[in-house]
């Protein structure tokens, strides 16, 4: 977790903590550097939790962890590790002066409840906490076969008919690393600006690949040479996870996404991940519905929020209402201008 919060400050510069409860003596050391150099010795370690703090008069000011990314969170050995981790967070958070600590987790943490959180932090003279938890988005995982093969094999004779179609049509594909970064980004391009949002920049992913150079890839459909579809997956341990993938929706119907998805999970079942993570969902929707037919099963994702300014957080509220209009003349900018300031004003959006 902490390579990831080097990846988003060296793409945006934004101020990261690394929180660590070391056994030796039960303390949490808080600071802004890479945390495992010597010295540091993984038996000495309960616990850790990276942080981004992201600041903006529109956006909001708070500690995220972790923000872009479905999970992050308190990563613990015991429920006491995580208690003194969330004590110590809760302070931070008041002196760098946010308004709400907002906790990723795959799991439900339980230090997290209320009641938990008033015991941990009785401070009578700070404004009081408010907690909420989201717990209506999910992660879509598939759990793969041995080889690309045996998934092939597995699939239903609709799924096949779906990605037999990008193959007639003559569509192809590319696996690789940086030198496909420019491909996937045209795509991704088009494809945040015709939703309406502003476009993640290309260091991120550019970033990403580098730290996790061994175990991250992108891959590439191509009608002719034009890039239609793109996805850039990174590993970890048994899990590949899918943060980033975009297709181009002049060509949805011809289906390239449903050839880059099958490239996608051959190269999972083939590099041995036995787990792979198609990303967040909203149960019912279009993307759901999609994953859901690959086989892939939900699992729920619990965000914890805590307010240290005596307001009550609405984790349920997106808060996209304020921005209809925007989005609406977003998706008219040209991309050369989506793509200089789409950047500037993403780096503050933690979702």
């Amino acid at each position: 977790m902490f390579r990831w919060g080097d990846v988003i400050r060296r793409t945006y510069g934004h101020a990261t903590y690394y929180l660590m409860l070391k056994a030796r003596d039960a303390e949490v050391d808080a600071a802004s550097e890479r945390i495992g150099e010597e010295g540091n010795s993984a038996e000495s370690i309960l616990g850790v939790l990276p942080l981004v703090h992201l600041k903006h008069a529109i956006f909001g000011n708070y500690l995220v962890s972790l923000p872009f990314f479905d999970g992050g969170g308190i990563l613990a050995d015991c429920r006491e590790a995580e208690e003194c981790l969330l004590a110590e967070v809760i302070r931070l958070g008041r002196k760098a002066g946010v308004g709400t600590i907002e906790l990723r987790h795959e799991c439900l943490l339980e230090s997290c409840e209320d009641t938990n959180i008033g015991a941990l932090c009785n401070m009578n003279s700070q404004k009081p906490l408010q907690v909420a938890m989201r717990s209506n988005k999910v992660r879509m995982l598939l759990n793969l076969p041995e080889s690309s093969d045996m998934l092939v094999k597995s699939f239903k004779s609709k799924l096949r008919s779906q990605i037999n179609r990008p193959l007639k049509e003559g569509f192809t594909s590319r696996i690789g690393g940086l030198e496909l970064l420019e491909d996937f980004y045209k795509v991704f391009l088009v494809n945040m600006r015709d939703l309406g949002s502003p476009v993640h920049s290309v260091n991120l992913m550019r970033h990403s690949l580098i730290e996790f150079s061994g175990h991250s890839r992108i891959v590439v459909v191509y009608r002719s040479e034009e890039p239609v579809a793109a996805a850039l997956v990174v590993g970890s341990g048994k899990v590949l996870r899918n943060p980033w993938a975009a297709s181009l929706r002049k060509y949805a119907s011809l289906g390239p996404n449903m050839l880059l998805y099958l490239r996608v999970l051959e190269y999972a079942c083939d590099c041995g991940y036995q787990v792979f993570d198609f990303g967040r969902s909203s149960p019912g929707e279009g993307t759901y519905r999609f994953k859901e037919q690959w086989g892939a099963v939900p699992a729920p994702l619990f965000w914890h929020y805590i307010s240290l300014d005596g307001k009550l957080p609405n984790p349920e509220g997106t808060g996209k209402e304020r921005f209809e209009m925007a989005v609406h003349y977003w998706k008219k900018l040209p991309l050369v201008v989506t793509r200089v300031i789409g950047p500037r004003i993403r780096k503050h959006i933690g979702l």
